[in-house]
């Protein structure tokens, strides 16, 4: 049974069990004053009737036998005890006493109502006679006829008992049925009063639990019918308002997520608690951001310090910053403290600078490459021109002087080309015009027009490509990328050594190997061999006649073309060459 049906039923049970007891008092005690009062009328008219009877007749003890008599005949006609006292307080006839009891009776004197009589005046009492052993009221009167003496009636109170119990039983009675009654009305006015709150409690939880489309859907005029309608429109509110909140925060999220940017927050404690996936990455830290603070989280004293002096100043800080332990990578931090409904912290925003920073690089080497390798040249030709110029010379040092002049100057020429082919692969000018190509016949082409150069240093080219796919490319460009890989084998390869040119099929793709039996590239330089200008061995290159870019070129025409390369190598015993292009379908 619910608490408050429980409660409502000892309230109303405790109501009518009051009620019951006050209104019983009251009507008893009413009761028993009004039979007072009208036994009292009896009782004074029966005494003046006995007074009447004994009128003349002394009241001595020496008459008790008369007076006895006279004191039952007066009894029977009035209905009630008849006591006859004498002035000095002797009881000389009593109706229930016979007379030689009446010596043994004593003295009356002291009681309340004859002491009254005595003086003159009306004398009434109730006790319980010592006499009869019964509970009477007393009436005392003097005798009307001037003579000594007092003439005393009693009425036993039985009756008002009994009146008073059989009212008393019928006020009980009434008091279980409205009891009865009492607890049947607090059942069900407990049910009319429970259910809605039920309904109420059961909307609440639900709310507090996060479902915020519960409703309590009671419809009353009443108050609880006011508490429910102002607890749907709370609940559709909060609904509301939680579908709002919910929206923007997943608009943030979707927006932190796919920042280039990392976004680190930290509150005025310098405790994290925001941190998008990009700031993760490049802070490369692993486990949970949120709630711990920077120096302890990232490891690093520079962030720790410009969040600390965004939190201490009004201004943005900005920063430039090298994490050793990320790969060195280079960071541009701009930070700025905010204060937003009394809540305080900082944001910064970390933009990953490397790759600039690399570019950067990248553009002075090749600054500086393109102006050395564009100047050695220039100064030979210079050299030999001012030579030719200045001095007479022999046909022969002349043929000479003029021979190298025209070496650097085609070498100057292939510089330019390849810069300009590069330039043009950079801009995305070069248009490829991809076809069905067998790779493989084209290699073997190539290395048939290359086999004056393969035959002067005993190399032996093989090609393997029998049953391979057809690959989906420019034929230009991928001639320009096997003769290139195929133009570095013959140059640094260990003449009389074996080349092999490998075409086969790897995940969909044509796969093309060029393996040579070279000194190798050291692990430290197959990071930036395919950068321009980028030699292992200098010297050996310009003897060779190179210019630097070719491998650049190769690189940008197979990811032109829709593929990959990459080198492995093992110093001292040769390097391969791979890439892949698309294969071509039937259709």
């Amino acid at each position: 049974m619910p608490k408050i049906q429980v409660r409502l039923a000892a309230a109303l049970a405790g109501l009518a069990i009051v009620i019951s007891v006050l209104f019983g008092a009251l009507i008893e005690r009413g009761l028993r004053a009004r039979e007072a009062g009208r036994v009292q009328v009896a009782l004074r008219s029966s005494a003046y009737l006995v007074a009447e009877l004994t009128h003349g007749a002394p009241f001595e003890r020496s008459a008790s036998s008369e007076l006895t008599a006279l004191a039952v005949r007066a009894a029977a006609a009035a209905g009630a005890r008849v006591t006859l006292i004498a002035a000095d307080g002797t009881v000389v006839a009593d109706s229930d006493l016979r007379p030689d009891e009446l010596a043994n009776t004593a003295n009356h004197a002291t009681r309340p109502e004859v002491a009254s009589a005595l003086t003159g005046a009306l004398g009434l009492a109730t006790r319980r006679s010592e006499t009869v052993g019964r509970p009477l009221l007393y009436l005392a009167i003097p005798r009307p006829d001037g003579l000594p003496g007092v003439v005393r009636v009693a009425a036993n109170l039985d009756a008002i008992d009994a009146a008073v119990a059989d009212v008393r039983h019928t006020l009980l009675t009434g008091g279980l049925v409205a009891l009865a009654l009492a607890l049947v009305l607090s059942f069900f006015l407990a049910r009319t009063l429970v259910w809605p709150l039920r309904a109420i409690h059961a909307a609440l939880v639900q709310i507090s639990g996060g479902d915020l489309g519960a409703r309590v859907r009671y419809r009353s005029g009443d108050e609880l019918g006011q508490v429910a309608r102002a607890i749907d429109r709370m609940a559709g509110d909060l609904e509301q308002s939680h579908g709002e909140i919910s929206a923007e925060r997943d608009r943030l999220e979707t927006v932190l997520r796919v920042m280039v940017e990392g976004v680190l927050v930290v509150d005025h404690e310098l405790r994290i608690v925001l941190a998008n996936p990009r700031v993760r990455e490049l802070l490369a830290t692993r486990g949970e951001l949120e709630g711990r603070r920077p120096l302890e989280a990232i490891r690093s004293a520079e962030v720790h310090d410009v969040l600390s002096e965004a939190l201490a100043t009004h201004g943005p800080v900005r920063r430039e910053l090298e994490l050793a332990a990320a790969d060195r990578r280079v960071l541009g931090v701009q930070a700025a403290s905010f204060s937003i409904a009394g809540a305080k912290g900082a944001v910064a925003v970390f933009h990953d600078m490397t790759e600039v920073r690399r570019l950067e690089t990248v553009r002075r080497d090749f600054v500086a490459n393109a102006s050395h390798e564009i100047k050695t040249p220039l100064t030979a030709i210079r050299g030999f021109a001012e030579t030719l110029l200045g001095a007479e010379l022999e046909p022969a040092d002349r043929r000479k002087y003029l021979q190298v002049i025209l070496s650097h100057s085609e070498r100057l020429s292939r510089l330019v080309e390849d810069l300009l082919e590069l330039s043009r692969l950079e801009s995305g000018a070069t248009k490829l015009e991809p076809q069905s190509l067998d790779v493989a016949a084209l290699a073997a082409r190539l290395c048939e027009e290359l086999a004056p150069r393969i035959r002067e240093r005993g190399f032996d080219v093989r090609v393997h490509g029998a049953g391979s796919p057809r690959a989906f490319a420019d034929r230009r460009a991928v001639e320009q990328i096997l003769q290139n890989l195929l133009d570095n084998a013959l140059k640094y390869a260990d003449p009389g050594k074996r080349i092999d040119v490998r075409v086969t099929e790897n995940d969909g793709a044509v796969r093309v190997d060029v393996a040579d039996r070279g000194p190798g590239i050291p692990e430290a330089d197959r990071a930036r061999i395919f950068e321009r200008f980028y030699r292992v061995d200098r010297g050996r290159s310009r003897e060779q006649g190179g210019t630097g870019l070719g491998l650049a070129i190769v690189k940008h025409l197979v990811q032109a073309s829709g593929g990959e390369i990459s080198v492995e190598s093992t110093p001292g015993e040769g390097s391969t060459f791979s890439f892949t292009l698309p294969i071509a379908h039937p259709d």
